[in-house]
């Protein structure tokens, strides 16, 4: 007696809820979890972030008696202390000018020197290439603090025939250390995004008549626009936030960056620490840094989505 195996059900003797519950499988208990879990943890992240933030906004809007005050919506809410930073005594408009001289400077000629040095190293085979990189890299790690004592024996020399002149009270003082704690972050990036492009791209743009010069300036650095903004972006906001090297050397308060004023704002007597109008300069500091971001992040993303051969 033969027997025949019940016919497979197909798609026609599915009802329309078997349909859905395949075509969408209800998750798992422990894929509900972990994906609350992520949640969880991406919402601690953010309140991590933007509390502090919150924070200095609230502070910047109580009034000016009111710098001692924790509650967490201010209450009258006051402009007054914005009005006192830019007051005569703090001269905190030409300190803002001044950060923007030297961090504007710094990351110009660190993207100059770092993109030609990244390049380099990305496309050229040579003995002790590893080597080099991690020695570029190992210069960044040495302490502001133990830089500072030879630094400012150089700047302050005053004899005639030395490399450095009297450098104290000028941008180059800040803006020459600078480069050495920038370029070291450029050229790592640079150099990993650089290895990314195709070598076929410069050797068919060679084939059609360019010269390696031009096949950079015209194909290569175009591809890698986002990694330069990247890199741009990260090396400005640590020349903007620079501390140490601009107390040191710019004496003068006509040459004082947005960090230094900021420290040394005053209240209305000498013991008097403002902290209303600390947190105003702070969070006028910080929306710049918050607008750059913004406004390159679509550039980035609109660099990476393109891909790199079309």
């Amino acid at each position: 007696m033969s027997t025949t195996a019940p016919a497979a059900p197909t798609e026609s003797h599915l009802t329309s809820d078997e349909v859905a519950a395949l075509a969408h499988p209800k998750p798992s208990p422990k894929a509900r979890i972990g994906k609350i879990a992520s949640y969880i943890g991406m919402a601690a992240i953010v309140l991590y972030c933007i509390i502090p933030f919150y924070w200095m906004i609230v502070s910047s809007l109580r009034l000016p008696t009111m710098g001692r005050d924790t509650s967490f919506i201010p209450n009258p809410a006051s402009t007054a202390n914005y009005a006192a930073v830019f007051g005569p005594q703090n001269n905190f408009g030409r300190s803002l000018v001044n950060s923007l001289i030297v961090s504007g400077t710094t990351t110009i000629v660190t993207l100059l020197f770092g993109i030609v040095a990244a390049y380099a190293l990305a496309r050229l085979n040579f003995r002790g290439k590893g080597g080099v990189l991690w020695l570029i890299m190992a210069c960044s790690m040495f302490p502001i603090v133990v830089l500072l004592p030879p630094l400012l024996k150089m700047f302050s020399s005053t004899e005639p025939f030395t490399w450095f002149p009297y450098w104290i009270n000028t941008y180059q003082s800040v803006i020459i250390p600078g480069l050495s704690f920038g370029l070291p972050l450029a050229v790592w990036n640079l150099t990993a995004f650089f290895k990314q492009l195709p070598v076929e791209l410069e050797q068919a743009a060679m084939v059609d008549g360019c010269t390696p010069g031009v096949a950079f300036r015209k194909v290569i650095l175009p591809l890698a626009a986002p990694g330069v903004f990247t890199t741009a972006i990260i090396v400005f906001i640590g020349s903007w936030n620079e501390f140490l090297l601009a107390l040191t050397f710019l004496q003068d308060p006509s040459k004082q960056t947005a960090t230094v004023a900021i420290s040394k704002f005053t209240g209305s007597s000498g013991f008097d620490t403002p902290y209303g109008t600390i947190m105003a300069a702070g969070v006028i500091v910080t929306v710049p840094l918050l607008l750059a971001v913004l406004i390159f992040q679509r550039r980035i993303v609109a660099g990476l989505t393109a891909g790199g051969v079309k």
